[in-house]
């Protein structure tokens, strides 16, 4: 049965999942709306890629009920393919087959109609910065040429929902860039559901409307990356004196630090763990010491920060 208009796209309803003695997906609640973009993070094994392939239909669930647009997607596997776009952690195309062959294939797989078949394929290229290559047999791409194509494939049926599985891992910083670039305009200007599961701390932060920290298949913190800070991160100061002070003034800043004080060379230190309340005492307390500040500021707490603390090994600052 399909969704009401308010009900979430995605869904998880006391969703467990074991492979053997392990239980990769707790008891999962969870819930995803149209148009929101939910980044899944967590260390290997916490249940991110097995919460995927719930929704993918990949695997039956043992216990509870998995949800897509208002679908079971085992049972009603091809109401739920229709809508649902899924790139792996490791996306496979035909290194035979040039760029524009790859994305024909991917469209009799799919049954995208063959009217204006032509068009989606130049379309889903352009999309992925490969106009120019599409003709260029696959086993000429660039690692990151290919993620992109793979994501083009995914791209061509035009689904409403996205499920993305590590999808900058391994590139390299340009061709990450153009990956992350294409899911934000996906989200922002496609109104298209996405769940994002990725090691890339700031790529969640720029990307996700919400963050679910995930730990033995179980959420342990989730909300908007903001959200998060406030809650769980702390913040911390850079301080940048006279290289002859910094030794005094590290002795002052590591009065008001709860976490470690870096001295990092040419007067600048940096703190974990100082309150804002404490900053105008450090200040007045530095010039007391008749140590000449040049610069004092804060560092907000940062998605890496919020995941460390969460996880027990105390926050690290970030600028």
């Amino acid at each position: 049965m399909n969704a009401s208009a308010d009900a979430p796209v995605l869904a998880l309803a006391g969703t467990v999942r074991r492979f053997g003695a392990v239980t990769a997906v707790d008891h999962l609640d969870l819930e995803v709306a149209a148009g929101e973009v939910v980044g899944l993070l967590g260390h290997n094994g916490a249940g991110k890629t097995t919460t995927v392939r719930l929704f993918a239909g990949l695997l039956a669930p043992d216990a509870g009920a998995v949800s897509v647009a208002g679908y079971d997607p085992v049972a009603d596997g091809p109401e739920v393919r229709r809508r649902l776009g899924v790139l792996p952690s490791a996306p496979v195309v035909d290194a035979r087959l040039t760029g524009v062959q790859n994305l024909r294939f991917a469209a009799d797989v799919h049954g995208v109609p063959r009217d204006g078949l032509e068009q989606r394929v130049a379309a889903a290229l352009a999309a992925v910065e490969l106009t120019d290559r599409g003709d260029e047999r696959v086993a000429g791409y660039s690692t990151g040429m290919r993620h992109r194509l793979a994501l083009a494939r995914v791209l061509l049926p035009d689904p409403t929902i996205l499920l993305l599985d590590e999808p900058t891992a391994s590139l390299d910083p340009v061709a990450a860039r153009q990956v992350r670039r294409r899911i934000a305009a996906l989200a922002a200007e496609e109104r298209r559901t996405v769940v994002l599961c990725t090691h890339d701390l700031a790529e969640a932060e720029a990307l996700c409307d919400r963050v679910v920290v995930l730990e033995h298949g179980r959420i342990v913190a989730q909300g908007s990356p903001a959200e998060l800070a406030a809650a769980h991160g702390t913040g911390g100061l850079q301080l940048d004196v006279g290289p002859a002070d910094a030794t005094v003034a590290r002795d002052l800043l590591a009065r008001v630090a709860s976490g470690a004080v870096d001295v990092e060379g040419g007067g600048r230190l940096r703190a974990s763990g100082v309150a804002r309340d404490a900053v105008p005492a450090l200040v007045r307390a530095l010039a007391a010491a008749g140590i000449t500040v040049f610069e004092v500021r804060r560092l907000d707490p940062s998605l890496e920060d919020v995941y460390l603390a969460i996880h027990g090994r105390g926050p690290v600052v970030s600028a």
